[in-house]
This record gives C-alpha cells, structure tokens and sequence, in this order.
C-alpha cells in the first residue's frame, strides 16, 4: 500500500482535522438532510458538574453581600497588563453586561444572558464584542473564589449591576438564577451572512424600512448586538440610525421611552476605544493561536492597553464624568452643536463645536489632559429624531425620572430572559409585579381533583377535542425566555383565543364546558384545562389496551387581561404545529424544519418529538380534524400504528401535491393514507427511523404509552416552575 495515501499526509494515521474541521460534516456531504443537532444541544455529555449538581440551589446558599463588597473593591483595582480607564472598570463591566443580555430577541426569545453564552462562539468573537475577553478574564477571581455558588452567566450581569452602583445609580434590584451552560448555543440563528459586518442590506426586503429585516433577528448587521454606531451600513445619518433603533429595541420588547433611558444611561459612563490603527488588530478570541489561551485581538501598536486600545474604533467619552452616574450625557447633548469628525480609527464620531474646557473629559490615562466628548449616531438620534428628542428633554429637565426609568429599564433588559419572578433568587429580587413578567397568581390545590376528571369525563367533550385544546395551551412556551406555557391559560385572553392555530370555534366550545367545571370545583381553569387533556390521553390509552394514570400537580393560577402584554405575545401565535400537522401557509422553510425549532424552544428531545407526533397522530388531534398522518383504523387509540404502518414495506410513498402524499399498498395500489413532511420525515431520517422502529417493534406497545405519558406530563408542566 502506499505510504503517503494511508491517513493521509506523510502517512500519519491520524485523520487531519477530523475532530475540528466544521465543515467536514454529514451536513456538507448532504445539505438536505434534515440536521437534528438543534434538539441535541447541552445534554448531560457537556455539563462537567453532573447530574447531582443544581446550581439553583447551590446559588442560595451564596454570600450575596461578600461578592457584592468584592465587586465593589474590584472595580478601582487596576490591573497593569489590562488597565482601568480613569482607574475604574464600571464602564468595561457594564458593556459587558449589556451585550450579554442585549442579544435577547422577543421574536423566539432567544439569545440574552440567562446562559453565560457570551464565554463561547460566535458571541465571544463578534466585533462588537471586541476585548470582553478581557472584562471576563479580570473577573476571573471572583469567579474562582466563589466557584460553584455563582455562575459566569449570574456574574456577567451582577458585575454590570454592581458597576453602577458603584458610579452612583440606585439599581431596581438584581435576580440570581441563571445557570451556566457548557457548549456553544448552535440552535441560535444569528444571520446567513458569512462576513461579520457584512452589508445589512441582505437582512431587509427594504433598507428605508426597518420592520422589513429578517424575523428572528434584531440587530442590523452580523456581529453587532443592535446598531451599526457610525450610521447605517457605516454611513452617518442620524435620522436613519433612529429608524433602526427603534426596530431593534422594539425586536427586545423595549418602547421608546425605554429605548431612549438605555441608550443615555448606557452613554452616561465609559468610553469608546479608537486611538490606533484597527487594521492591525490580531484574531479574536477564537482565531487566537494557543498562546493566546482564550484572549484576542492583540493589538502590538503602543502599549496595545490603556490609551492605546482600539474596540469599536471610535475614541473618546460620551460624557464629562464618565465613572459617575449623572445627566451629563444629556447636558452636553443639548448644550452644544455636534459636527461629524473621524476617530484615529478612522471611524464616523461626532464631537462638539467650541466646548468650554471644563466640560471636556479628562484623558482615561492621563488626567493632566483633556480630551472631546463623542457621540455616535445612536447618541444623535436621540437629539434629531423628533419622538426621542422629546422623551430626551423630559430626561435632561428631571434627573430624578431618568435614574428610576434608566433602572427599570436595565433590569429588563438584564432579567427579561430570566422567566417569572417565582424564578428569581436571592436578597435584592424586587417584590413588584412588572406585566412583561407575565404574572400569575397562585391557583388553588385545595380542590377534589378526581371529582374534577369525574365531571370532564362526563362533560361531552371528545377525547380530541380535550387533547387538542390541552396541547394548544402548553404548545406556547419557549425554553428561551420561559414565556408562554399552560399556566395562566391565557388561551382564554386575547390574543391567543383568536390564533388560527388555536381553531378558534372549536376552542370557545371546549372552554365554555371546562369554565363551568372550575366554577364548580374551585379550580382554576388552567388546571382543568390540563386536566381535561390528561383524561383524553387517559381514554385513549384505555382504548388502546392500558390503564394509566397521567401525572398531574394542581396549582396553576388564571392570568387576567390586566396581568397581560398581548402585544408582547403576538411572537408567540404558532404559524405551524407539526404534533398537530398543521402549517399556517407554505413557507420558504420546510415543515420539518419548522418542528425542529418548536421542539428545541419547548425543551423536548428528538425521541420526545417523535413519541409525542406518534400518539398525536394515533388520538386524531389534527388541526381542523385532516387525517395526514393517521396511519390507523383505530382512530382515537393511543396504539403504535403510526410508527407500525410507517415502517411497513409493504407500502409505497408518493407525492401528489405540495406537501402531501398518498401511501399506496404495493400490492394493488390502493390509497391507504395521506400524509405530510412531518409525518414522511420520520421513516427518511435515519435518525427519527430508529427512534420510530423502536415504537414499530411488537415488543414496545407499552413503552410506547409509557414514554408518550411522560413527555405529554413534560410539556404540560413545563412552565411549573414553583414544582422545581
């Protein structure tokens, strides 16, 4: 055999980059086969702390105090090899933070600082996140002191929190509780740019028309956690920039006013970073050689610190007093007329036309100097865009309501992927009910609740009719941010009693039997909505050969309208439903991959996926009654014939319409069923196969019902939180 051909080159047995080639993939080889990494992220394999650890519980049992007097000690204590700017950190922590949590989007909740994501790609090599790397790697003690009672993600945010206590803000309170997660987050779908800060053009239908940018996404350009600051596509026009603002604060759920607080308090403090050549900065993070370990963008021009970083490549302070809370920022917005200059970055800032002396910023590394005040575009928005200008001058005559609005608004952003308040931990956890929490009061578990399932059962009401609107209800929540679920039932509430999705007739219906049982009982509708799916499955289940009992814990509470965001919960309304074999309309993206990205945000696995599709299809839960996928003559049963008659090779699969297709016996022909993508994928993808020829095998009818009950209990409790 020749040498040089056996593993490659020099004959080395090793396959060369067969463990870190990203491209060397299945998916390269065949780009249409259907990619189930997305519901195979962060299982037990990447967590190190094992299954025992519950960092939840570990947290409360935290210094709070001892790590705050650290974080306070920490920001003046200047490291050499990263120094401070005028000796204090806050502004560096503080970026930190908000890039952290300011890349939560409301579209599908993804993304924010609940995770700690920031410590891996891409987020920790995005040009706009340029020399975190260095802000994590200082705090890097306090992590080590206080190891497993705090996590990187619960730190990331408290350092950002405590940088502005420090400068002078009085914080609305701070929320333990976010747990660390192990590997990159690959299910999130930055953009299909293959350049950082590529022209955001492909991101639009219409540039002049930011709502036109591509759902989910919510920052402009990739790489960026919201706007380009030199203007749009880098191209200074105030005015323009303010359009794009407010879509993208709009995308995370903040309103103008909101929008206008975070954008000046941000701006109150720190500066941006200029003073050299961008050209010559080295690889981020994760381009870095190994001697790098983990730190990027080495910059070998000067000192490469201090006076001499380059970041966004805009140089200067926004404000006079840039490590203290005050309405500087404003003040010299107002006071003085802005012109467009360049940084020695070579970047779009503005600076003040003949500022006073006094009101210049002292130099961040030598205070015998002074330098101009900047501004960005954002920062001229504010002033020229003539809703923000308002909202601006209100903040700059009342100091006093900047500060409480700033606060509120910086603690949805730090905490609006956190969940409920019932999630929150710790001392400084604010007692208030805020709407965008999506509040619930406690429900009732005083209740009898088989006499509960005694009149469901005898309501009238049809196992599918009970299962369907039981599914609709918990189909809703989302992972990402914890929002949506069966708790509450605001099915009942717009705007979710009017989503097609939630066949709207058949839903009052059902919902005027069950509302008079929970008068009747005193329990809340919520839980004798769930518990009107779980006698369904139980029918079913009976139907089919087996007496089970489904799990259920009473306990949900009914939200109100009052309690309520209803615009906050139109990026909730399903436009597709593959466990009820349903698509809104065609869309560019295949149906499959529809399911895929529900399931990920509802937390189920790939053999949760295909159990649960199984005995949907087997129940007849399809939206509007279709019969696409009920591989069965027992209808109504929960039996394994969807899985059984999948498998059979007996059967011939055609297409014979656009997303629909006849199985056919092979012997005469004859049109047996009709199914969808959703149904076929699960006998093409040799994956889902051998997870649906495991419930195809005469030995597994049991598990089947087993396994069906559990995952139907999972998703039915998935929002419980006060049950963890």
């Amino acid at each position: 055999m020749d040498g040089n051909k056996l593993g490659g080159a020099g004959g080395c047995p090793v396959m060369h980059g067969s463990h870190t080639d990203l491209e060397a993939t299945v998916m390269d080889w065949w780009p249409n086969a259907l990619n189930l990494d997305i519901l195979h992220q962060h299982d037990a394999k990447t967590n190190p702390m094992g299954e025992e650890f519950d960092y939840r519980e570990e947290v409360k049992t935290l210094d709070h105090d001892a790590v705050k007097k650290d974080l306070y000690a920490f920001m003046t204590d200047s490291q050499d090899w990263w120094p401070a700017d005028w000796g204090h950190y806050g502004g560096l922590m503080i970026r930190m933070a908000w890039h952290a949590a300011g890349t939560y989007r409301l579209a599908d909740g993804r993304g924010g600082g609940a995770t700690g994501n920031q410590r891996f790609a891409p987020l920790n090599s995005w040009p706009d996140n340029v020399n975190l790397d260095k802000a994590r790697r200082l705090l890097w003690p306090i992590k080590k002191k206080y190891g497993n009672k705090l996590s990187w993600a619960d730190l990331l945010i408290l350092a950002g929190n405590a940088a502005y206590e420090s400068m002078g803000l009085k914080t609305y309170g701070f929320a333990y509780g976010r747990a660390d997660i192990w590997a990159p987050e690959k299910d999130v779908y930055w953009g299909a740019e293959k350049e950082w800060l590529a022209p955001s053009d492909s991101r639009y239908d219409n540039l002049e028309d930011p709502s036109t940018m591509e759902n989910p996404l919510a920052a402009v350009q990739m790489g960026l956690i919201y706007v380009n600051p030199e203007g749009v596509n880098g191209k200074s026009d105030p005015l323009k920039s303010a359009l794009q603002v407010r879509e993208t604060f709009a995308r995370m759920a903040m309103d103008d006013e909101e929008t206008v607080a975070l954008t000046a308090g941000g701006h109150t403090v720190g500066k941006c970073h200029g003073n050299g050549n961008a050209d010559v900065i080295g690889e981020s993070p994760e381009g870095a050689g190994l001697e790098g370990q983990g730190l990027g963008w080495h910059n070998p021009t000067g000192t490469g610190v201090g006076g001499d970083t380059v970041s966004s490549g805009l140089e200067g302070a926004w404000t006079t007093n840039p490590t203290r809370w005050d309405n500087g920022y404003f003040y010299l917005l107002f006071t003085y007329d802005w012109e467009l200059t360049k940084s020695p970055a070579g970047a779009n800032q503005w600076e003040p036309v003949n500022i006073k002396e006094e009101d210049k910023p002292v130099d961040s590394a030598n205070p015998s100097v002074r330098r101009n005040p900047i501004m960005t575009d954002a920062d001229m928005a504010m002033k020229m865009d003539p809703i923000y200008r308002e909202i601006s001058e209100k903040f700059y005559k009342n100091p006093d309501y900047f500060s409480e609005v700033f606060a509120r608004a910086w603690f949805k952003l730090t905490h609006r992927d956190m969940g409920p308040k019932v999630r929150y931990i710790g001392p400084e956890a604010p007692q208030e009910d805020l709407i965008w929490q999506d509040p619930v009061p406690a429900g009732n578990t005083g209740y009898d609740v088989d006499a509960v399932k005694a009149k469901i059962a005898q309501s009238g009401l049809s196992m599918s009719e009970m299962v369907s609107t039981a599914w609709d209800s918990a189909r809703t929540y989302r992972g990402s941010d914890m929002r949506g679920g069966a708790n509450g039932a605001r099915i009942r509430l717009a705007p979710q009693k009017d989503w097609d999705g939630n066949e709207p007739d058949r839903l009052a219906k059902v919902l005027g039997v069950l509302e008079g049982i929970a008068s009747d009982t005193g329990a809340s509708i919520a839980d004798v909505i769930v518990l009107a799916g779980n006698v369904g499955v139980e029918q079913a289940a009976k139907a089919a050969g087996f007496d089970v009992t489904v799990p259920f814990s009473a306990g949900r509470g009914d939200a109100t309208d009052e309690m309520t965001d209803a615009p906050s919960f139109e990026p909730l309304e399903p436009i597709h439903d593959a466990y009820r074999n349903w698509l809104k309309k065609d869309y560019a993206v295949g149906a499959e991959e529809l399911m895929l990205d529900r399931t990920q945000l509802m937390g189920l696995t790939a053999h949760e996926m295909t159990v649960l599709v199984g005995g949907m299809r087997a129940m007849g839960t399809n939206h509007g009654g279709t019969k696409h996928g009920v591989f069965t003559d027992r209808e109504g049963a929960l039996t394994t014939d969807f899985f059984v008659n999948l498998t059979d090779i007996n059967n011939t699969w055609n297409p014979v319409g656009n997303n629909l297709y006849e199985i056919r016996d092979r012997k005469t022909d004859a049109v047996k069923w009709t199914a969808t993508r959703v149904d076929l994928v699960f006998g093409s993808n040799s994956v889902l196969r051998s997870y649906a020829e495991v419930y195809a095998q005469d030995d597994n009818t049991e598990k089947f019902v087993k396994d069906f009950v559990a995952a139907w209990t999972k998703v039915m409790n998935a929002d419980r939180f006060d049950l963890a």
